[in-house]
């Protein structure tokens, strides 16, 4: 194996490593994120406020667009993945109303 070669195998595994570390990241990330919106949701359904809340969806992607800008990734992308997980959040909520753990005390 050439020098060059066992540079490039070595960059790769690093890069790869970094990979799996931020991937492991954002899904620790998801999860405490959906403990708190399912929290959200369980106090939502006990006074009986909506699911969405469209004010503050439009501040959310406002503020997720301005930061991924920021950070040098596609906005366009970000809004998408706010979108599957809001839409994950509000389906979490309507499970949360109907099974009627927010009445729970």
């Amino acid at each position: 194996m050439t020098d060059d070669h066992q540079s490039f195998e070595g960059d790769l595994a690093r890069l790869r490593q970094s990979i799996d570390n931020l991937d492991a990241a954002m899904v620790h990330l998801l999860a405490e994120r959906f403990r708190c919106t399912h929290a959200i949701g369980e106090l939502k359904a006990r006074v009986g406020l909506a699911s969405r809340d469209p004010k503050r969806e439009v501040a959310q992607l406002r503020r997720l667009r301005s930061l991924a800008s920021q950070s040098g990734l596609d906005p366009d992308f970000a809004q998408k993945l706010h979108a599957l997980v809001v839409r994950e959040v509000i389906t979490n909520h309507e499970a949360v109303k109907i099974s009627g753990a927010g009445n729970q005390c």
